[in-house]
């Protein structure tokens, strides 16, 4: 190498080492009074909420409306209270403790709440003494995944290796640090870098999980590391060195290959790629600020941080690094007889399936299951006060443990909120041929339990919308930033109409590549208790008789209950449509229809890759929008319990065809919400959101409309607001 080329590398060396150490200098500190780490050993984009391109706005429009608490404090009050900073310390003590921690390097992937068996919790009540407290452990000890359950009062730990199991435990925040330092250490990696022209201080490079393609894959974690430029723009996602991937051992650190076929395609201009609001030349003030305002506050309440109340709606929440938001024990109070009444035991995010649709070397890989291989709420961000959450919303920290058992906090992870946007609860006004001057209108105030993941470049909003009908809305938003492509072509014109681009030119050099995300919602449903039975009402279309009526055809329904597993697996059909009733076959109204709750679907895209595709393997689940399973606590995530590098062995599809009996017994309801998503030039730089939602909808769960006593709004319930005068 020439002098003046091996000055140029060492420099640019060097000052790549001075933002890493930059970027890990910015961390949160630690509270010296607490316990409170945050689990990033080293700072990076990845997971960085502050780095060089920070925001310009001022400190105080960054905190939130209500302080964040001291945590070292906290005692679980409720059987489903996540563990708190104490018990992950405990946790952590009794871990280092055992041989097999202290022989060997280790890796605690996930500490959570062993909750106790549901039975126990439905039959707690708020006075009684707390069930025992176990912690669920999954650990990497000495290449070997471990599963632990850990006593916190007589510390007694007993647990399993996983031996044969196909797949390994989400990555922990410290291994998707970590490893994209691993490039640097090559010297080929760092001449094809600087060959295309950028300079090491301005890299930014991504851990990207593999997926699993065949043999040689097995027997060691892997992921593939590709890098982008943060030269003149904080969207270094715009910025691709396209091609060029490297693979990486996840425990040791060793590259196992580099791969660059991309060194024609230039690296695309960072020009108008900054979504930042300081990076703007001009704004467009679209409309005025808006706000509720609520006189008398908030009409919900937190009670003992996790058990939430509001309206007629009863729940306990609480954040998961895995999940994100799990949503238990919601119930709602019966307007007839004020009794308060069982919808469901608990519901969640249970995985997130992300294929892109490009089969080239540098993207077939991309495959993305969020939960189980990033860990949907570990990539859960810090919600911004009146942006995220508007005012008088609560805030909720998640409490997780770092890789080596340290407790730390995830800030403000959950919000909650009630929302009016001008919705209507119900109406009717009578029309003037009857003489009856009769208006009657009731606004729709709702409840949002929000969470916002950043799963690096995209950005998941996920809602749990309570309504005081007894409906429950699960809605997701899709944002942030797309994984984009760089190519040799500027314009639509110079390409071969023959050539299949993968996606979309969202600009010059920039290609947005066609992908699907589907969402998948586990949904343990008890209708007026456990034993519940899943009923298809088709709607089908049925035939007069001669002269029987001048009609020709009419629709009626005909009802099927769900004997087994397979009765339930469900593709839904515009031209053959259905409703899909969880009932409760025990319990009757007055009338005598059984009691239940409908899933109403929405966001239905199918997935459409081949079945024998290794990815759709693996992300079976989605091979129906609807299952229905028995309840069985070792079935809660549907891509299977290890995910990353899996084969497909252990998931919902696999569970289901089992076949086992699911009539008027405790069962689960699983639901897929899709999104077919074609880049268009519109989501460049940055996405505007798109959302899709489903229902759980009252059934004749009800005797009648449970809202009908609620009373209208008159001038006098609201405060009077003038419009600014310079307006």
């Amino acid at each position: 190498m020439e002098l003046k080329n091996l000055l140029r590398y060492t420099l640019s060396l060097f000052g790549t080492v001075i933002v890493l150490l930059f970027l890990l200098s910015n961390l949160p500190s630690p509270l010296s009074n607490q316990a409170e780490l945050l689990a990033c050993a080293t700072k990076a984009p990845w997971c960085a909420s502050k780095n060089r391109f920070q925001s310009n706005r001022p400190d105080y429009l960054r905190k939130p409306t209500n302080p964040t608490h001291s945590h070292s404090a906290d005692v679980p009050r409720h059987p489903l209270d996540p563990l708190t900073v104490s018990e992950l310390n405990r946790v952590q003590k009794i871990v280092q403790s055992l041989d097999l921690f202290k022989n060997s390097v280790y890796a605690l992937h996930s500490v959570v709440l062993k909750e106790p068996k549901k039975e126990a919790v439905i039959a707690w009540g708020k006075g009684d003494p707390l069930l025992p407290r176990v912690a669920s452990v999954i650990a990497r000890a000495g290449g070997k995944t471990h599963a632990l359950t850990v006593e916190l009062v007589s510390g007694v730990v007993t647990g399993q290796e996983m031996g044969l199991v196909y797949g390994y435990p989400t990555m922990t925040v410290e291994d998707m640090n970590s490893v994209i330092w691993a490039p640097l250490a090559s010297a080929e990696f760092n001449r094809t870098v600087l060959e295309r022209g950028v300079d090491l201080v301005d890299l930014a490079c991504l851990p990207i999980s593999t997926g699993w393609f065949g043999k040689s894959e097995e027997n060691r974690r892997l992921i593939k590391v590709q890098c982008y430029s943060m030269k003149d723009t904080a969207n270094f996602y715009m910025r691709p060195i396209e091609g060029l991937t490297v693979l990486v051992d996840l425990d040791t650190k060793e590259i196992v290959q580099i791969v660059d076929k991309g060194k024609h395609i230039p690296i695309p201009n960072a020009a108008n790629t900054d979504y930042r609001f300081s990076a703007q030349n001009s704004y467009q003030r679209l409309v005025n600020p808006i706000s509720i305002e609520q006189p008398k506050g908030p009409s919900f309440t937190v009670e003992d941080d996790h058990l939430v109340k509001w309206a007629n709606w009863e729940f306990h929440l609480k954040p998961d690094p895995r999940a994100g938001v799990i949503v238990s024990r919601a119930m709602v109070v019966d307007p007839t007889t004020g009794v308060m009444r069982q919808v469901m035991y608990k519901g969640f995010t249970s995985e997130l399936f992300v294929p892109y649709m490009d089969p080239t070397d540098a993207w077939y890989f991309k495959t993305y299951m969020d939960a189980g291989e990033y860990g949907f709420g570990l990539q859960a961000m810090p919600l911004d006060p009146l942006n995220d959450c508007p005012r008088n919303a609560y805030y909720m920290d998640g409490v997780f443990a770092a890789a080596d058992g340290t407790p730390y906090v995830r800030s403000n992870m959950l919000c909650v909120f009630e929302s009016y946007a001008g919705e209507i609860g119900w109406r009717h006004s009578e029309s003037p041929i009857t003489g009856l001057g009769i208006r009657e209108v009731r606004p729709k105030v709702t409840l949002v339990v929000r969470m916002a993941a950043s799963v690096a470049n995209y950005d998941y909003i996920v809602d749990w919308e309570f309504q005081t009908d007894g409906l429950i809305r699960i809605k997701v938003g899709l944002s942030g930033i797309l994984m984009v492509k760089g190519t040799p072509y500027t314009n639509m014109s110079q390409i071969n109409p023959e050539e299949n681009l993968y996606g979309t030119l969202l600009s010059e050099n920039v290609i947005g590549v066609i992908h699907d995300h589907f969402i998948t919602f586990y949904l343990d449903m008890d209708v007026d208790g456990s034993d519940n039975s899943f009923v298809n009402v088709s709607i089908q279309r049925e035939y007069t008789s001669p002269g029987e009526s001048p009609r020709l055809s009419y629709l009626k329904t005909v009802r099927e209950v769900a004997k087994t597993e397979k009765d339930a697996q469900i593709k839904l059909q515009l031209y053959n449509p259905s409703e899909y009733h969880v009932i409760n076959p025990n319990k009757k109204t007055r009338v005598g229809n059984p009691v239940g709750y409908k899933l109403v679907p929405g966001g239905t895209a199918a997935n459409l890759l081949d079945l024998n595709d290794l990815p759709q393997k693996r992300g079976a689940f989605t091979n129906n929008q609807i299952w229905v399973t028995p309840y069985n606590e070792t079935e809660q995530w549907a891509g299977g319990s290890f995910v990353y590098q899996s084969h497909g062995e252990d998931t919902l599809l696999v569970w289901s065809n089992r076949d086992r009996a699911i009539e008027n017994r405790d069962i689960v309801v699983w639901y897929t919400l899709g999104f077919h998503h074609v880049p268009c030039q519109e989501d460049f730089p940055i996405m505007p959101t798109v959302t899709s939602s489903f229902d759980l909808k009252p059934v004749n769960f009800f005797e009648s409309n449970p809202i009908l006593k609620t009373p209208p709004t008159v001038e006098n319930d609201l405060p009077i607001c003038k419009a600014d005068a310079s307006t």
